[in-house]
């Protein structure tokens, strides 16, 4: 019975990423992850960052890859799935099932994802940008999910979409990146931005691929 409630619970969530990813080209959806999954990740997250796995993050891809602070403050842990830690597997799994569910209501061919754990510095951003490179343009949807406890609004950190308008103009949706939270948005459509925070600011975040990953930077 709890089994088929949690399943139910976890189709309602599908349903509400696909809905709204079809009518707005984003989504939020609270309560993605439940309070202990949340603390199990940032576990491994300490795990990790014990370990001294995290690396600075860049901008660009490939030949073009830079490190600029100004630009982009996080610090990245990419995840190799045949290496995941139990935790990480579930969320894994779960993301593997969110991928079919959009596959089968809104068409758009996802083959394949990438996720690494972010940690942003209190006072780093990360400036406007899109996720989808110049010279590679196989992301297709970007997903992020906040493992932050206890967030406030006065701790910052929002993640700032530009949504455009049909008069040419953008409205801004600003988020809270409260633990739990899912955000999911256009890879290749909508700009959007960090900003800074008070406290440090931990997410899984990734890409759903409309081509398989090992064969995106051929």
């Amino acid at each position: 019975m709890i089994e088929e409630l949690e399943d139910e619970r976890l189709l309602q969530k599908y349903e509400q990423i696909a809905d709204r990813l079809s009518e707005k080209g984003y989504a939020i959806v609270d309560n993605f992850l439940e309070p202990h999954e949340v603390k199990n990740l940032l576990e491994v997250l300490t795990h990790h960052q014990e370990q001294g796995t995290f690396k600075k993050a860049g901008i660009g891809s490939a030949d073009q890859f830079t490190v600029d602070k100004q630009v982009r403050g996080d610090y990245i842990r990419w995840i190799e799935p045949s290496q995941a830690l139990p935790p990480t597997q579930v969320f894994l799994d779960r993301m593997n099932e969110v991928m079919r569910y959009i596959n089968r209501t809104c068409f758009l061919g996802l083959k394949d994802y990438e996720f690494h754990f972010t940690v942003y510095p209190p006072g780093t951003v990360y400036q406007r940008h899109i996720d989808q490179f110049q010279a590679n343009d196989h992301r297709r949807l970007s997903f992020i999910c906040y493992l932050n406890e206890d967030w406030l609004p006065e701790h910052g950190g929002n993640l700032r979409l530009y949504l455009p308008k049909q008069d040419g103009s953008e409205e801004e949706v600003d988020i809270l990146p409260i633990a739990g939270r899912l955000a999911c948005f256009r890879a290749d459509l909508i700009p959007h931005e960090v900003l800074a925070a008070t406290r440090h600011r931990y997410s899984l975040t990734g890409w759903m691929l409309d081509q398989l990953k090992e064969l995106t930077f051929l």
